[in-house]
């Protein structure tokens, strides 16, 4: 039975690599996101072994050194930890603003030489944040004087996009032991779909050492994605360091795993550095029993620790505090705020405060209201624009803040109503883009569309975007990632490619997301295998490819 299957396995990997190998003739290559415009040669060339960086005609002066860095770390990644000729030719090209001279090539296989990359960026600004110009035009000549690539990009952040893209080109040739690029001349035109494109990661069910957090980060700015979600806190830890309110922290599992606030300026910095906002998340009014761990008059009673008392003015002193702390590090235009799952019936004290306000009208949920409203007033207060979970607009949609983005989870549909009642609007769809159903498949993950049923362009304009979240009840350092990847990098190109280049059929696509998760694989992600039930290893021996 073993010999049978094994046999089988063999088959089906020669005929999947055959397949693959068709592909990549017909399509030229195996980009992930999927460009939104891409035409391609069949000529190969070799990356002289002082491939370099250039600027020339550029704006943007680097002073940060947010490009530079970003082409280390492509060279770093393309080389895959291989080690190259030493002899093999470089360019011989002199220092100078100029780029045409002579025409040369690798004297060992005779392909022309490719002898490095200009990058001509028209802003001078450095700033991330939300909305930014993220587009990128990258040429790959294949003739013609001393070949280099050039990229034009608006600002410093679609150059990164095309850096990725290019490593995405580049291949290690094991026979010349060089560095080669397939497919040119080679043209791309591309821009996101989408502004945000999100994934939530979860620090109060278990801890992620810094470390983990920023190799998320990589592999997140690998398929384009650009929004860390960090939900920092919740009813089992409040890990991260408050210097307005210090004692918030001992709500954390225990001294070593918690976040000072330089820690969080680090990631936060490290994110910038490779285009990926941080998005900041405190969970009020519910998911707070953490926080009187600290301050135990933020606990209703020692019966109710959530939600927050709304009868206690400590309370938004406390959420005031946090946010003023915030703002000098998570930078990003918005905060989340959360507003999910409130049970106020365990609250009968806000009955009493109603009565001391000589409303006796109140109810139950015109506290969850008056709660939700008033931490959005302390937000925008700090300059931010408002996320909530969908719970909030489901109840009072109509006295949220004009600021507010709707953060859809519940279900499909909610997007639909939001952006009707003209507010933004976020998609992640549990039953399609939560990490943690490990019963999803990546096929759903590509699947699922934003804009489903909503055809006004305006109220189109209003769904920023979408996230994949990976709630961290069974999720630690042994196993985020591989419970993040591939299926993460199906919703990504869902948000980046253009919806008209996307097939309704996501088959068609499962050779390129095989050849993602290996190259995630290479690059040190544990991205699991496209077949078996999500985060599973293989089931059998065999290429990665084939998996």
């Amino acid at each position: 039975m073993n010999c049978l299957r094994g046999f089988k396995s063999l088959l089906y990997g020669f005929f999947f690599s055959f397949v693959l190998s068709i592909w990549v003739r017909v399509h030229g290559q195996n980009i992930w996101p999927m460009p939104k415009s891409v035409s391609f040669g069949n000529r190969t060339l070799s990356l002289s072994s002082n491939f370099e960086l250039r600027t020339y005609r550029s704006n943007y002066l680097d002073s940060s050194g947010i490009l530079n860095e970003a082409f280390e770390r492509m060279m770093h990644l393309v080389k895959a930890g291989h080690m190259l000729k030493t002899d093999f030719p470089d360019s011989g090209i002199q220092d100078s603003v100029d780029i045409a001279l002579n025409t040369f090539d690798d004297m060992l296989t005779s392909l022309p030489v490719l002898a490095g990359i200009n990058i001509a960026i028209r802003s001078p600004n450095e700033t991330l944040n939300f909305g930014i110009d993220e587009s990128y035009y990258l040429y790959v000549p294949d003739t013609g004087s001393i070949l280099f690539a050039r990229v034009e990009a608006a600002t410093v952040f679609g150059a990164l996009h095309a850096l990725e893209t290019f490593s995405q080109l580049c291949n290690f040739n094991f026979t010349t032991k060089a560095l080669e690029l397939h497919s040119a001349p080679l043209t791309i035109y591309d821009q996101p779909r989408f502004p945000y494109r999100g994934l939530l990661i979860d620090t109060s069910r278990h801890y992620l050492p810094v470390a983990v957090i920023k190799s998320v980060i990589d592999s997140m700015s690998y398929s384009k994605l650009n929004v860390l979600h960090w939900h920092i806190v919740d009813d089992q830890s409040f890990p991260i360091e408050v210097p307005s309110y210090p004692k918030l922290w001992k709500g954390a599992y225990s001294n070593s795993e918690r976040y000072t606030i330089e820690d969080a300026a680090e990631i936060v910095k490290y994110a910038e550095q490779r285009g990926v906002n941080v998005l900041a998340e405190i969970d009020v009014p519910g998911h707070t029993s953490s926080w009187g761990f600290g301050y135990r008059s933020l606990w209703p009673s020692n019966g109710c620790r959530n939600p927050l008392d709304v009868s206690n003015e400590f309370a938004f002193e406390i959420i005031d505090g946090i946010l003023l702390d915030f703002r000098k590090v998570f930078k990003f235009k918005f905060v989340h705020l959360g507003g999910d799952e409130v049970f106020m019936g365990k609250a009968p004290y806000i009955l009493l405060f109603y009565s001391e306000l000589n409303d006796n009208n109140m109810t139950l949920s015109d506290g969850y209201r008056y709660f939700v409203l008033r931490a959005q007033n302390i937000a925008i207060s700090h300059g931010y624009d408002i996320i909530n979970w969908e719970e909030t607009f489901n109840n009072f949609g109509g006295k949220l803040s004009p600021k507010t983005v709707v953060h859809n989870w519940l279900g499909q549909g909610v997007a639909q109503k939001v952006v009707a009642a003209g507010l933004r609007c976020i998609v992640s769809n549990q039953d399609r883009w939560y990490l943690d159903h490990l019963d999803v498949p990546w096929q759903h993950f590509y699947a699922n569309e934003p804009l489903t049923n909503i055809t006004d362009p305006n109220q189109r304009k209003l769904v920023l975007g979408g996230e994949v979240c990976m709630w961290g009840e069974q999720i630690d350092t042994s196993n985020i990632q591989r419970t993040i990847w591939p299926r993460a990098a199906a919703a990504a190109e869902r948000l980046w490619t253009p919806l008209e280049k996307l097939p309704k059929n996501p088959r068609e696509v499962a050779l390129r997301l095989a050849h993602f998760r290996c190259l995630l694989n290479q690059r040190g992600i544990q991205a699991a295998p496209l077949d078996g039930y999500s985060r599973n290893g293989p089931q059998d021996p065999g290429s990665c490819i084939n998996q």
